[in-house]
């Protein structure tokens, strides 16, 4: 089997597995993840933070939304643009929001859009990641292609790209393609992980 089979096949894999939890697992998972997210200042100060809507069983960021618009920071979901790319409009609970080409939540008529060099933290949705922030994705290249000017910049700068995930979505090592852009973080329901920290786990903060 060649590595893009490989990475299909483990696609299907981690998807299944993430549409098996029970509603009182998700619920405990996003309770966790809020956790985990305080432990990261930039979560709690910055201005622009992006994130996405929860699909196909991917880990709810409804615990971790409500306290950003508390604390005045502006909460940003994904619109597909031109070229394949993602912009980011200003969202806030109760706002509509209609399903784009892939069944995926957009809000309506947004009155604007941020580039993705306009944010300051992007939550970032995954189907594995390991421990250097080496990320698989669901095989779009949205993200990478929308974060590529990050790969030419010293990390970790702004936006802060932190992936967001179940613990049991960790993998030992993930192989880089060279348009991946690396994760500065992931935050699962357990544990904050640095992947820039020095040795090669990564430092966690549990």
């Amino acid at each position: 089997m060649d590595a893009t089979a490989q990475r299909r096949e483990l696609r299907q894999q981690l998807a299944e597995r993430r549409r098996a939890l029970t509603p009182a697992q998700r619920i405990g998972a996003a309770q966790g993840l809020r956790r985990s997210l305080e432990q990261l200042p930039e979560y709690l100060t910055d201005a622009r933070v992006a994130g996405y809507w929860a699909c196909d069983g991917e880990l709810p960021l409804n615990l971790v939304i409500p306290p950003l618009a508390a604390r005045g920071q502006q909460f940003l979901l994904p619109v597909i643009g031109p070229g394949q790319r993602l912009r980011f409009a200003p969202w806030q609970a109760g706002q509509d929001v209609q399903p784009n080409r892939y069944g995926i939540p957009e809000p309506v008529e947004p009155q604007e859009l941020l580039e993705p060099f306009q944010l300051d933290l992007v939550l970032v949705p995954l189907l594995a990641f390991d421990r250097n922030g080496n990320r698989l994705g669901t095989g779009g290249g949205y993200y990478d292609r929308s974060f590529a000017f990050l790969r030419e910049q010293a990390r970790p700068t702004e936006p802060l790209l932190v992936g967001i995930a179940y613990a049991f979505q960790e993998l030992p090592q993930i192989d880089a393609q060279t348009w991946d852009v690396p994760l500065d973080y992931i935050a699962t329901e357990h544990e904050l992980i640095d992947c820039h920290a020095s040795g090669e786990d990564g430092e966690a903060h549990t």
